[in-house]
C-alpha cells in the first residue's frame, strides 16, 4: 500500500475530525483522539472500519465482511470492509467512519470480564491460585 493511497483514505475521512494514522502490523492503524476506529491493510490497502451490533448491518446489507488477518485461519476482526463506493463518497464515509468511532468507544467503555486463571497469571499468581491472601499458618 502506497503513502498516496493513504493520504487519499485521510483525505475522504477529512469530515470525522483529525484522524491520525499509525503504521502497524504492515497496515496502517486509524484513530481519532485515543479511539482506534479503522485500519488499511492488505496489498490493495483496503479499508476496514470497527463493527458492533449498531452498524454491522450497514456492512451486511453491502456485503462486505470481515478483516481476516491470516488467510489461513477462520479468525476474524470486529473490523469489517468499506465498499467501495462508499469510501469514493466522502460524506458517505464519514457517517459510515462516525458509527464505527462510537462502536469503538462502547466497546472501550464495556470492561471485559477476564478468566480467573488469565488475573493470577497477570498478576504473577501460579495457576489454580484463588487471587486472596495465603491461609498457611505460621508455626
Amino acid at each position: 500500500m502506497s503513502r498516496e493511497w493513504e493520504q487519499y483514505v485521510l483525505e475522504q475521512l477529512a469530515d470525522v475530525g483529525r484522524v491520525r494514522a499509525r503504521r502497524m502490523f504492515g497496515g496502517v492503524g486509524l484513530y481519532v483522539e485515543q479511539t482506534f476506529f479503522g485500519l488499511i491493510a492488505g496489498a490493495a490497502g483496503d479499508l476496514f472500519l470497527k463493527v458492533d451490533e449498531g452498524n454491522r448491518g450497514d456492512f451486511e446489507a453491502a456485503g462486505t465482511g470481515p478483516f481476516r488477518p491470516f488467510a489461513d485461519q477462520a479468525y476474524a476482526m470486529s473490523y469489517w470492509q468499506v465498499p467501495p463506493d462508499v469510501l469514493e463518497d466522502s460524506d458517505e464515509l464519514a457517517a459510515w467512519a462516525r458509527k464505527a468511532i462510537a462502536a469503538a468507544r462502547r466497546q472501550r467503555a464495556t470492561p471485559k470480564a477476564r478468566p480467573k486463571a488469565t488475573r493470577n497469571a497477570a498478576r504473577g499468581a501460579p495457576p489454580g491460585a484463588t487471587g486472596g491472601p495465603s491461609r498457611r499458618s505460621s508455626r
